[in-house]
């Protein structure tokens, strides 16, 4: 069942997705050659909780299985659901963040992805068009469209840039719970699906990788990673369907700032 937000809970939603986003921000202070990914989710845990929330990733729980990090991060071919680690960070890399926080009842979910260092020129170009991605699936979410509009925009702007869309992983519902109804696919047909109605929150986020669109799990029960190894871009936003349009509920501009300005910290 879908569950519609009203103003007031929607207004929730944004304080929480704002959170994540300058917790990304934070942690993006500190994305260079010779980090670890472990560091990075130190960072983020402790900046959600000394903004008086907690870390949506945290201890959650999927069958038998409890994830034990603040964030998901996942470097290069690794699409999402990276599990932190001691890997040192290395000029070229690129990594999807995945940040969710919970605050006063609502979540937040939001996640970018970062060069480290100088990256190459394939590289960038990946990232450029992902975003892209979700920009054009934002600007399709409007009232009286459907999610299948969604997942048209973002499957068509990626393959015709040569690259391919995971279908295994999607985008979902956004509330009381990190995951709620409708998944939101990035492929699929345009009329098709839940339609896009007022008080709607979900977050869209695609996920594309330079290579084949198949996929595969590590050991580790929570990796997932492009089959033929070849890398993967990622970024999500939270939205609502609201006052005819679609109200972005998190932000990139904090991140973004970190990025002109080169603030590395030690």
């Amino acid at each position: 069942m879908i569950y519609y937000k009203t103003a007031e809970e929607i207004e929730q939603i944004r304080v929480s997705s704002l959170l994540v986003g300058s917790t990304l921000a934070e942690v993006a202070k500190y994305i260079k050659p010779g980090a670890t990914t472990l560091s990075l989710d130190k960072v983020a845990e402790e900046f959600i909780k000394d903004h008086g929330a907690h870390p949506a990733f945290l201890g959650y729980k999927v069958g038998s299985k409890t994830f034990k990090y603040s964030l998901c991060i996942s470097v290069n071919a690794a699409v999402v659901h990276g599990l932190p680690s001691e890997y040192e960070l290395i000029e070229g890399d690129i990594i999807s963040v995945d940040c969710g926080v919970l605050k006063d009842g609502f979540y937040g979910d939001s996640a970018y992805t970062f060069g480290v260092g100088e990256i190459s020129k394939e590289s960038q170009r990946l990232m450029d068009v992902t975003k892209e991605c979700l920009q054009r699936a934002v600007n399709i979410s409007l009232p009286g469209n459907r999610v299948g509009d969604i997942s048209f925009v973002v499957q068509n702007h990626a393959e015709k840039n040569g690259y391919s869309v995971v279908r295994e992983l999607v985008g979902h519902g956004v509330g009381k719970k990190l995951h709620e109804e409708p998944e939101v696919p990035n492929f699929g047909k345009r009329g098709f699906g839940p339609k896009l109605l007022e008080g709607l929150v979900i977050a869209i986020e695609p996920m594309i990788n330079m290579g084949k669109r198949q996929v595969r799990e590590l050991p580790d029960g929570w990796t997932v990673i492009a089959a033929d190894n070849k890398p993967s871009a990622h970024f999500e936003h939270t939205i609502a369907i609201r006052n005819g349009k679609a109200d972005v509920l998190s932000s990139f501009d904090e991140i973004e700032k970190v990025l002109k300005s080169s603030t590395v910290l030690v």
